[in-house]
């Protein structure tokens, strides 16, 4: 059951981009932001269940071409122009302005972890603490690992998934291979390709294979892939070592680090390399959590936005 918002609209960011936002919690409560996965996974409710709604003063976003902000990726390519990490910055910004709000407490999970870090380096000023979990930083290494090397984990999953290809596109970057499928104006060729990459994302980020429903939805389905193919074929326009260089400009800025050992999508290294040059940070890898799974995790998580209420 959806619970009225305090507050609602649709931010418009320019080129084309509308973006759907709510408020939720204490209007007087410390203000915080959730950034969801994906890129293109959409933010719900669900996300609310990381905060105490009687201190926190809570907004969602859907980023661009996703969720219920406009055009969609599952609709059109329209929503693939000016969709950048640079452009989800400063429409987190521009968020925060229309808002009122001074500083706020990020939480990131998954591709939201990248955000929250890209976001934070640029405008340390504003970010009271960063809360993030299953943590990656998109870079080429880390997509190479996930499209290409984790064979070495689910090969017969895997030769599925580079089945859907042409035999020729099987060798190079994968992620703008299945991209350059799921632009293609043919739905036979884009609703095929969005399949077989969304059957990979649910054998990868479920170590037990459990099915996402959300991918039965054919509108998501593409639009999901289409986004994260988009993302990761550019390795989110950061360098590769950008975001860990970055972490300079955190000093002073609290966070939370949190990874499942078990997480093969976001491996623990990510989580610890950002740590070692973070003194600020707390790293917590969880023995028995996956990516974004676990009673564990979900509890390290809740602890810390929790603490984090109370910083000055």
């Amino acid at each position: 059951m959806r619970t009225p918002p305090l507050a609602s609209g649709g931010l418009d960011v320019g080129d084309g981009h509308e973006l759907h936002w709510e408020e939720h919690g204490n209007p007087d409560g410390v203000p915080a932001v959730a950034l969801h996965g994906g890129p293109g996974s959409g933010i719900g409710q669900g996300w609310l269940r990381w905060f105490d709604l009687s201190r926190y003063r809570v907004l969602l976003l859907d980023q661009r071409g996703c969720g219920r902000s406009t055009p969609h990726a599952g609709r059109t390519t329209d929503a693939l122009r000016a969709n950048t990490t640079q452009h989800l910055v400063d429409d987190l910004e521009r968020l925060r302005e229309l808002r009122d709000v001074h500083r706020w407490v990020v939480l990131g999970a998954s591709w939201g972890s990248t955000l929250g870090l890209a976001y934070a380096q640029a405008h340390p000023e504003r970010v009271r603490a960063l809360a993030l979990f299953s943590v990656v930083t998109t870079t080429r290494r880390e997509v190479a690992w996930v499209t290409r090397d984790m064979r070495r984990l689910f090969p017969r999953e895997w030769e599925d998934f580079v089945g859907a290809l042409p035999e020729a596109e099987r060798h190079g970057d994968l992620a703008a291979a299945f991209h350059r499928l799921l632009v293609d104006p043919h739905p036979a060729v884009h609703q095929a390709a969005a399949r077989a990459w969304c059957a990979w994302e649910d054998r990868h980020v479920s170590l037990s294979a459990v099915h996402d429903p959300r991918y039965d939805d054919p509108v998501f389905a593409l639009g999901f892939a289409r986004l994260v193919t988009h993302y990761w074929s550019h390795a989110a326009w950061l360098g590769e070592t950008e975001l860990l260089d970055g972490t300079a400009r955190l000093h002073g800025v609290p966070g939370l680090l949190a990874t499942g050992q078990g997480d093969v999508s976001g491996p623990p290294d990510v989580a610890h390399d950002l740590a070692a040059r973070w003194p600020d940070a707390e790293l917590v890898v969880v023995p028995d959590a996956g990516h974004g799974t676990g009673a564990a995790l979900e509890a390290v998580v809740r602890e810390a936005v929790s603490r984090f209420a109370a910083l000055p």
